[in-house]
């Protein structure tokens, strides 16, 4: 007999971890599974093993609200992440619910029976199994897993050292003592440069166009203050609101006076580099701040290791591979035993699952998103999408709680459906992600759409967003509701 669940989580990152906990609190008496494609929890936090993984934001907000984070390091390396995530699904007893090695493929809806079919591949061999659930909400994130995005560069054939791509970083990589090429000016580069070259001969960071780069500590020295005052739960708390409303306030500033924010960043790697260093050239984006996401240098590493003069940046572009380096479009040649692309992601939102609704093929490019949660036209259906403006977390948990009101309303007014219904050209029509990054740009047609107008838009904006979802109107009118 095929199982039957309430709700099955797809996915057990962060995200998955998070809305399972929460279906605990909220729901008590739904049955759920959590099915993972890898063979452990982690997501993110236990794919990438590259020199230097590291949060790119802080882990007061990155960390969940139920179990605040306690270390000393605001900024933290991944395999600390990937700890704090394990022991919290021990403690709340999320990791008995999880399946490893069952990668969804497929899920088909049925309006009759009112429930989902989900069709996963489980190990190895690929054995093709299946459950039942009456809601589904894919924690899955936001690319591909399995492959990061790898340009094509000429003669790359011929290079005599050894390529890797930061996704797949092999565990038998020995860089001690050898040039280091990394080509990219995002946030694995800017992570990557610093740790490797603590090791290696030296490290030039190759970059077609420079990105903002600002520095601040690892350790934040608000909350180092309040510790000596304030009990744990507290500080941890005006610790979370502290770097929300800051972080708001300097997007905030940064969309409405760009030229101010970018000459503060492009003047903070002028202190760091020294006055004589050309910031001009290496530090200057063309673009305004927070048209695409800024990266972050804990303790300004990457500007210390550069002034140290163990690493160096090189704005330039790849003509092609060499026998031993790159050469570049200028006529310069970079000498190379081992080059690192640092070159992106593959935008993806739901791993490549093929979804069914009552055997028509939906296309996940044709939907708008509806409160940033769910989409038109796909009933009992939910998927985490976090913010690019602050931290992941603060949206997947709102995305989680907005889920379990939408379950139990549900429940005492006997619906077994709920659907997002848009009356075509009715709301208008813009990108679901806002960014020109290069991973969002090579993706921006196969992604969702969102309106101009609410319920329809994702705002960026953690208070706007604490209110429509955790205390706004389930039943807005934009809902279909069925038995």
């Amino acid at each position: 007999m095929t199982e039957h669940f309430d709700v099955v989580i797809v996915g057990a990152g962060l995200s998955g971890i998070g809305a399972a906990h929460h279906l605990q609190v909220h729901c008590p008496k739904k049955t759920f599974l959590i099915v993972e494609g890898r063979k452990a929890l982690g997501g993110t936090w236990d794919l990438f093993r590259y020199p230097g993984i590291r949060s790119d934001s802080d882990m007061q907000t990155m960390g969940f609200s139920f179990r605040p984070w306690t270390e000393e390091k605001a900024i933290a390396e991944g395999a600390t992440i990937l700890s704090y995530l394990k022991e919290t699904a021990e403690e709340y007893g999320i990791d008995r619910h999880i399946r490893y090695n069952h990668r969804v493929v497929q899920v088909r809806w049925s309006s009759e029976q009112a429930c989902w079919t989900v069709e996963m591949e489980s190990g190895p061999s690929r054995e093709r199994t299946s459950c039942t659930c009456s809601f589904l909400f894919m924690c899955t994130g936001y690319y591909n897993y399995d492959k990061g995005h790898m340009p094509e560069f000429p003669g790359a054939d011929r290079f005599r050292g050894r390529i890797v791509h930061p996704q797949q970083w092999p565990t038998d990589l020995d860089y001690a003592g050898k040039q280091v090429v990394i080509i990219g000016s995002g946030a694995t580069a800017v992570t990557l440069v610093p740790s490797m070259a603590k090791t290696a001969a030296h490290v030039t960071m190759l970059q077609r166009s420079p990105s903002y780069i600002f520095a601040r500590p690892g350790i934040d020295p608000f909350v180092v203050g309040l510790k000596r005052y304030l009990p744990e739960k507290v500080t941890s708390r005006l610790a979370r609101w502290k770097n929300i409303l800051l972080g708001m306030y300097f997007y905030r500033l940064s969309r409405t006076k760009p030229e101010k924010i970018s000459a503060l960043l492009i003047g903070g790697a002028q202190k760091h580099l020294g006055g004589n260093y050309d910031v001009a050239t290496h530090f200057t984006p063309k673009y305004k701040p927070w048209d695409q996401r800024l990266c972050l240098a804990p303790d300004g590493d990457l500007f210390k290791t550069i002034r140290e003069g163990n690493a160096t940046i090189v704005t330039d572009s790849v003509e092609s591979f060499t026998e031993g380096g790159i050469k570049l479009t200028s006529g310069k040649e970079l000498s190379a035993d081992v080059i690192v692309t640092a070159t992106g992601l593959k935008l993806q939102l739901i791993s490549g699952v093929e979804i069914y609704v009552d055997d028509s093929r939906v296309e996940l490019s044709k939907t708008f998103n509806y409160k940033g949660t769910m989409f038109s036209g796909i009933p009992n259906f939910a998927l985490t999408i976090g913010y690019t403006n602050a931290s992941w977390t603060l949206k997947a948990e709102l995305s989680s709680l907005y889920v379990c009101r939408l379950l139990n309303y549900m429940d005492r007014h006997g619906w077994r459906s709920a659907v997002p219904h848009l009356i075509e050209g009715s709301v208008g029509e813009q990108p679901m992600i806002n960014l020109t990054s290069g991973y969002v740009q090579r993706a921006i047609e196969q992604l969702p759409k969102q309106g101009v107008k609410q319920p329809w838009t994702l705002h960026q904006n953690y208070p706007r967003d604490v209110i429509a979802l955790r205390y706004g109107k389930v039943n807005d009118g934009a809902i279909r509701f069925a038995r």
